[in-house]
C-alpha cells in the first residue's frame, strides 16, 4: 500500500476564541494539522484539541505566542518552521476590535490597534511565506471585516486596520502567485463573538434587518469560507475579498 500521506499544516492566529476556535476546529475536522496560536489555552480550545484528538481526522497543537510582539516574531516562524515541518497555510486571525471615537482614543490605544491587527499579521506572514516559496506552493487567508468597506462609528481605526489586510492581501497574490501561492481575505459580517458583545440586543435586531437573509452571518461560516480556501478547489482563487455577512452589504 502507499505511504500515507502527512496531513498539511496551517498555522490560525487567535486559535484560542471566536473566529479563530471556529476555523481551527474546522480545519482539524477536514484533516489539517492545525497549529493554533494565542497567548494562552484555554478551556474551551483545550476541549478542542481533545475532540480532535479522539475523532483522528486532523489534529489542533497550541503554540503560546504573544503577537504583538513584533521582535520575536522571525524566531517564532522558524520554531513553527522546524517543528512542524512545510506550512500550507497561514491564517491571520488575531486581532483587537477596540471601539472608540477618534478625537478620544490614547495614541497608546491606536498604536497598540495597528501593531497587533497589521503590522504583526504582515510580518508573520513575511516569514512563513518563506517556506511557502521554497516549497512552491501555499495558502494564506488573511481576516478582514466588512468594516473596511462600509465604515461604523466608533471603529475607524479598526477599520483602517481591516482596510489595509486587503491592501496587502491584493498585492502579495501578484507578488508569491507566479510560485503557485494564494493569498485570499475573508471579510466577516457581524456574528456573535466576544468582538460584539458591545452590541445590545436592539442593534443585533437592526443589522439584522438590514441584512438580505435578515440574520447575522455565524462563525461556522466563516470557518467553511477559509476550509475552501485552503483546498485545492480554490487553487485559481487569488487577490480577492470574499464577503461572508448573510447579505449586509448586497
Amino acid at each position: 500500500m502507499p505511504d500515507k500521506k502527512p496531513p498539511r499544516s496551517v498555522i490560525v492566529t487567535g486559535a484560542t476564541r471566536g473566529v479563530g476556535l471556529g476555523v481551527s476546529v474546522r480545519l482539524a475536522a477536514a484533516g489539517y494539522r492545525v497549529v493554533g496560536v494565542g497567548r494562552k489555552q484555554n478551556a474551551t480550545l483545550a476541549k478542542a484539541i481533545e475532540t480532535a484528538a479522539k475523532e483522528g481526522k486532523g489534529e489542533i497543537i497550541f503554540r503560546p505566542f504573544d503577537l504583538s510582539d513584533i521582535e520575536a516574531i522571525s524566531d517564532f516562524a522558524y520554531a513553527l518552521k522546524r517543528d512542524h515541518g512545510p506550512i500550507w497555510g497561514l491564517v491571520n486571525n488575531a486581532g483587537l476590535g477596540t471601539e472608540g471615537v477618534l478625537a478620544n482614543m490614547h495614541n497608546s490605544q491606536i498604536e497598540q490597534l495597528i501593531r497587533l491587527n497589521t503590522v504583526s499579521p504582515i510580518v508573520l506572514t513575511k516569514y512563513i511565506v518563506r517556506s511557502m516559496l521554497t516549497e512552491r506552493c501555499g495558502r494564506i487567508v488573511n481576516m478582514s471585516s466588512i468594516i473596511a468597506s462600509t465604515g461604523y462609528s466608533g471603529l475607524s481605526v479598526y477599520a483602517a486596520t481591516k482596510a489595509s489586510l486587503v491592501g496587502f492581501t491584493k498585492s502579495l497574490a501578484r507578488e508569491v502567485g507566479r510560485v503557485g501561492v494564494t493569498v485570499n481575505a475573508v471579510a466577516p459580517g457581524f456574528m456573535d463573538t466576544e468582538m460584539t458583545t458591545g452590541l445590545d440586543d436592539a442593534d443585533r435586531s437592526k443589522i439584522a434587518k438590514r441584512s438580505a437573509l435578515r440574520r447575522l452571518a455565524e462563525v461556522e461560516d466563516v470557518a467553511v469560507m477559509v476550509e475552501y480556501l485552503l483546498s485545492d478547489a480554490a487553487k485559481n482563487i487569488t487577490g480577492t475579498v470574499m464577503t461572508v455577512d448573510a447579505g449586509n452589504t448586497a
